[in-house]
């Protein structure tokens, strides 16, 4: 392997364009202002030490930039990854020495699962992820996650990882509410949703193409003013619940608790955050990537979050995913390649290691309220709209992977989503669509009778499949065709099998069936526009060898034979 392939080609880039490199170390020192509340936010979610979010910050993202799933995709803590690992480890404590390391060792499983796959190639498994059930799945996270912020909002102790344990919790508890935290969580929520949704009043004095970025800057002005008025007013003191004293110093490798039994309790939870972390991931890469006319591999995105995911789980952080929240940061910072991302992961390394006393007092109502403005967009009903008006069963998926995840819980959540859309998938084969054929005008083509204006022929009945046959719905389908075919008056029948890709041995055994009814009354059963892989398999078949009528290259061929018989 030659050394130019190692090197990712926005380094070549940035190293023939000045103007783009010096471009692209200003969006990154940006991102790096901007990511330092959001990464401490999600590792309290995830029920972690604040500092395990910037470290989640650093290798991940530098590894990630390094492979170079997309130029534009930004991975690191996301809100949903987060929550995630809080509900995998909900049975233990959290913040604890066993849960840091039931964490860490969560990050490496995650990240050697989507490694395997990509391996495997199995990025085409994100074919069979509905919009309706990521949707869903996103919307219920979202939903929970902005339960989950209540605890820090309001200052009363909440636990679970569930709508239904959050509540139990809440009206099991006695200690009263904090009215200092309150003050701060609510009065800051308050402010963010303003800045956030009122973009057009707030900023509307600024050139169109800065607002969305001093939105963006308003939560850093928002977190400095709140470090400030902690320490003099001694929030901390008060009983408002304030970041501690950060760790100084690098992140240093560490290797995961590897235990049997560990691995196997971690195993159905890792699979679900690497699921759910591909899906989000891969969705907004080939997003960008269709916008920018660039090329875009699932393969290569498995491997890139893969490997992202290892460092995090070795370099002491929670597993990664890219987010639409820190897409978007890294778009509206002016970024253009991996280069801004890397770049921000060396920013956040010097935070780390020279500014981290800077932080301490920050209260975690601020935390709270960033990520409760920030997930507010995550809850899409526009998508549940155009579902129920275009697609209903995809509306259903939404709906019952919502309900479910508010429940009890994302895993189950997921699971039912996915189980619902197979299951209705597996409906919608099931009900076949028959189509009774007739001539358009004197043309050689064919349509359906109730559709169109068309010439139907005596004694031959024309009926199109359209779908592939399969034991799922073999039966229907025969049921069907006999109750079209019953006419004394039809004297031929042809099977279009347009629409028909495959035929297993189920569907073989009702034509057979089929053939042999026709038969009995003095009936016809022909063939026509037969797919070479079906007619492959239907070649040396029963169906062939007992089969009364023909097997017409077209439809038009099968009118004029069967017209003059």
């Amino acid at each position: 392997m030659q050394w130019r392939s190692l090197i990712p080609t926005w380094a070549f880039d940035a190293m023939g364009d000045v103007r783009l490199a010096m471009s692209e170390v200003q969006a990154g020192v940006m991102m790096a202002i901007l990511v330092i509340p959001q990464s401490l936010g999600y590792a309290a979610l995830a029920g972690l030490p604040p500092i395990m979010g910037l470290y989640t910050a650093i290798v991940p993202v530098m590894v990630y930039a390094w492979i170079n799933s997309s130029s534009t995709s930004s991975v690191g803590p996301v809100a949903i990854t987060a929550i995630m690992t809080a509900g995998a480890l909900s049975n233990y404590a959290g913040g604890s020495l066993q849960y840091i390391q039931l964490a860490v060792t969560l990050a490496c499983m995650v990240g050697v699962i989507l490694c395997l796959s990509s391996i495997m190639r199995l990025g085409w498994i994100m074919q069979f992820v509905s919009r309706g059930v990521s949707a869903g799945f996103i919307s219920g996270a979202a939903v929970l996650i902005m339960f989950s912020q209540v605890k820090h909002l309001l200052g009363i102790p909440l636990v679970g990882d569930n709508l239904m344990t959050l509540i139990a919790t809440g009206m099991t508890n006695t200690k009263p509410v904090h009215t200092a935290t309150i003050i701060v969580g609510l009065g800051a929520l308050l402010l963010l949703i303003i800045s956030r949704y009122g973009s057009r009043i707030v900023w509307g004095w600024l050139p169109a193409k800065y607002q969305g970025f001093a939105n963006r800057f308003f939560v850093i002005v928002l977190v400095a003013a709140s470090i400030w008025l902690s320490h003099h007013w001694e929030l901390g003191a008060q009983g408002v619940n304030v970041l501690s004293d950060l760790p100084t110093g690098l992140p240093s490798l560490t290797l995961p608790t590897l235990s049997i039994s560990t691995l196997l309790e971690l195993l159905p939870s890792a699979l679900l955050i690497a699921l759910v972390a591909f899906i989000s991931s891969s969705t907004i890469a080939s997003q960008q990537a269709r916008l920018r006319k660039q090329p875009y591999s699932d393969n290569k995105e498995l491997l890139g979050l893969g490997l992202a995911n290892v460092a995090s789980g070795l370099f002491g952080g929670f597993a990664v995913a890219s987010g639409i929240s820190r897409t978007g940061l890294n778009l509206s910072v002016g970024s253009k390649s991996q280069l801004s991302s890397m770049v921000c992961a060396f920013g956040v390394l010097l935070i780390v290691l020279f500014l981290g006393k800077m932080l301490v007092g920050l209260p975690y109502a601020i935390l709270a309220a960033i990520i409760t403005s920030s997930v507010i967009s995550m809850v899409d009903i526009e998508t549940l709209k155009q579902a129920w008006r275009l697609d209903k069963i995809d509306a259903l998926c939404f709906i019952i992977t919502f309900i479910i995840c508010i429940v009890s819980g994302l895993n189950m959540g997921l699971v039912a989503g996915l189980l619902a859309s197979f299951a209705l998938m597996v409906y919608r084969t099931h009900k076949v669509h028959i189509a009774t054929l007739g001539r358009v005008g004197d043309s050689e083509h064919f349509r359906n009778i109730e559709r169109h204006q068309v010439t139907t022929f005596d004694g031959v009945l024309l009926l199109r499949i359209d779908e592939s046959l399969y034991f799922g719905n073999a039966k229907t389908v025969h049921d069907d065709l006999l109750k079209l075919i019953e006419s004394p008056d039809v004297r031929d029948v042809v099977l279009v099998m347009t629409a028909v890709n495959h035929i297993d041995l189920s569907a073989q055994e009702m034509l057979e069936d089929l053939n042999q009814e026709c038969r009995q009354q003095d009936k016809c059963l022909h063939l026509a526009e037969v797919k070479g892989p079906v007619m492959d398999v239907l070649a040396g078949s029963p169906v062939m060898q007992s089969l009364s009528g023909q097997v017409f290259l077209s439809v038009n061929l099968a009118v004029q034979a069967l017209k003059r018989s």
